[in-house]
């Protein structure tokens, strides 16, 4: 039976470095899925392989039954339409908060889709629409983790992959992401999300993946990993 989005037996390596040692997942349409793991797991160097920024080893990336290995980075986001909002939010800091939501629109050439899709991240993000002709490299960090989701939201993503959203933001602002990374996936987008803070992962996901030292050692529902001894020691924080 072929998924929505699929990896199967990926291994990569950096040099002498075995960082997936065969992994295999997948995606169903309108799932959010999550990936979780510590530091060095190898859930950043999935997704890069899934964006075409790393050449696997051996094994395969399929998206709608089509080999995505096939595929160069750009050609990834603008025929297949899978783009990644990467770790860090790597805003363009020089130019305005508009500039950067129109260059996530820059392999498009419908107008009027384009004009619709910056109206839509300005109703999930009003703090942006707030900000627009502001210089985002004079953004808080929590503006430009919203920034980088709302300019991926401009590529209208078939599969929209993000890497560690949360990631050094006060608990109010995760709390925020996350809400709003849940109304994209009920406007109808699909996730597939990388992230440390795996009980908000596991809050909002309908399935999970647990990577460790390039393995999957545990895949299932969200809840039945937040039940998970291992997890809930491992991950959650729970004795």
């Amino acid at each position: 039976m072929s998924h929505y989005f699929e990896i199967r037996d990926l291994h990569v390596h950096y040099g002498a470095i075995h960082a997936l040692k065969g992994i295999s997942l997948y995606v169903e349409e309108g799932e959010i899925v999550t990936l979780i793991g510590a530091n060095g797991a190898g859930k950043t160097t999935t997704l890069r392989a899934i964006s075409g920024l790393v050449r696997p080893t051996s094994g395969e990336i399929r998206f709608e039954g089509e080999d995505l290995l096939r595929y160069r980075p750009h050609e990834i986001v603008a025929l297949k339409r899978i783009i990644h909002v990467p770790e860090g939010r790597r805003v363009f800091a020089r130019m305005t908060v508009e500039e950067n939501l129109y260059m996530g629109a820059f392999t498009r050439t419908d107008k009027d889709g384009i004009e619709e899709d910056l109206e839509r991240v300005y109703a999930l993000f009003p703090r942006l629409k707030e900000r627009r002709r502001q210089l985002a490299g004079t953004l808080s960090g929590g503006e430009q983790q919203m920034l980088a989701i709302g300019r991926g939201l401009m590529g209208r993503p078939r599969l929209l992959i993000m890497d560690e959203p949360s990631m050094g933001l006060a608990p109010i602002l995760v709390e925020s992401i996350f809400d709003t990374i849940q109304e994209i996936n009920r406007q109808g987008t699909t996730v597939l999300l990388v992230e440390q803070n795996a009980h908000m992962a596991l809050s909002i996901a309908h399935r999970g993946y647990v990577l460790r030292t390039g393995e999957i050692v545990l895949h299932g529902t969200a809840e039945e990993l937040r039940n998970n001894e291992m997890v809930q020691k491992t991950y959650l924080g729970m004795a």
